[in-house]
């Protein structure tokens, strides 16, 4: 009996550490399941307020705070483990545990970067917002934030591993000359959406045409190196941001009206009342609920054409909507066609007349 009591206390002197190890495990079941019970409840208090920041707090933290709790629970038993062992091996659990803490506090601040971005453009916008939030700037901000927090956190690990950030910065910028040269046009694209994100010429959402090339659709997506634009028969369309910097944009969607600008045409018989028709279309048009008269408003006869005396009409809607723009200029045109009626006139079509003289016969 004597002998077994020895043999176990010699045993349990000796593999102490499982007995550790097996502890530490425990605990860190615990602490992981407790901090995510802890977690649960705030998430159901938290869901009561209208605050965006925290929402995306604690679904960012949850991923992360799991396993920084088992890198904890694990790097502490290997230390225990580490005091009945000369492995060179366990030498580098501490460096190694620091770049997972750092890496884990990174990816935790990039998910709630993107857990933020998301929260607010998914907000209904408020009746009492004095400006509408603009995606595309939601978007560049977060972009340089969670770029900003990968590079410091990349120059954080090197200088935990002792590695030089000084000489890694000189190594940067005698690299960064030739990787300029070798990926111009890719340095091109990126301060071309930089430019786009802080001149906003556009934004996701409005419709864009050029001038200079054949573009035109409306804006889906503005990356840092090119722009997707999906055209009027549903193709996408990407386009280099550097096209921007060298190309006119023209932004139909923020226009304030839309012009009508039309020519009309009488018949050369109906001299008479050419100004009567002319007085009229224009007292009709001040008349008109979806024209702007605070706008430019011209009827005026305008030219003698071949085959008709023409007046033309210049005025403005209220709307800038292009299919109800479409619905206004159809009524505001057979207004002018039951006006022309009206006076007993008709419009002018190309027509010729022959003149045939009979030849006088010799006597």
């Amino acid at each position: 009996m004597e002998s077994i009591t020895d043999y176990l206390a010699q045993w349990s002197g000796e593999h102490a550490w499982v007995v550790h190890v097996f502890i530490i495990v425990l605990l860190t079941l615990v602490a992981n399941f407790m901090a995510k019970r802890l977690l649960d409840r705030v998430h159901r208090q938290l869901a009561k307020t209208s605050t965006l920041w925290d929402d995306a707090l604690i679904k960012a933290a949850r991923q992360p705070l799991a396993i920084l709790i088992w890198v904890i629970g694990i790097s502490w038993a290997a230390e225990v483990v580490q005091s009945l062992s000369d492995a060179v091996i366990f030498s580098a659990i501490s460096p190694l545990r620091d770049v997972l803490v750092i890496f884990l506090l990174a990816w935790f601040l990039v998910r709630f970067v993107r857990e933020a971005e998301n929260n607010i453009l998914a907000k209904a916008p408020d009746a009492n917002d004095e400006a509408p939030i603009d995606e595309s700037t939601v978007h560049a901000l977060g972009k340089l934030v969670r770029l900003s927090i990968i590079i410091t956190s990349v120059l954080v690990m090197l200088q935990t591993l002792g590695y030089s950030v000084s000489g890694v910065l000189a190594f940067g910028g005698i690299g960064g000359i030739a990787v300029g040269f070798a990926a111009k046009d890719l340095l091109a694209n990126f301060f071309g959406g930089l430019m786009i994100y802080l001149d906003r010429p556009f934004s996701i959402g409005d419709w864009v045409r050029s001038p200079d090339q054949e573009i035109e659709g409306v804006v889906e997506y503005v990356g840092w190196r090119q722009t997707r634009i999906r055209t009027f028969d549903k193709r996408p369309l990407y386009i280099p941001n550097s096209t921007f910097m060298t190309i006119s944009v023209e932004n139909p969607s923020r226009m304030t009206h839309r012009r009508i600008y039309e020519t009309i045409g009488l018949r050369y018989d109906d001299a008479a009342v050419l100004e009567l028709v002319v007085k009229d279309v224009e007292a009709m048009l001040k008349q008109h609920e979806e024209i702007d008269t605070g706008q430019t408003l011209m009827v005026n006869v305008n030219a003698f054409g071949e085959s008709s005396l023409d007046f033309f009409i210049y005025c403005f809607t209220k709307t800038v909507n292009w299919q109800h723009f479409h619905v206004v200029k159809q009524d505001v045109l057979v207004n002018i066609l039951n006006i022309v009626e009206k006076h007993g006139a008709d419009v002018a079509y190309p027509t010729q007349v022959i003149s045939l003289q009979q030849a006088e016969a010799k006597a």
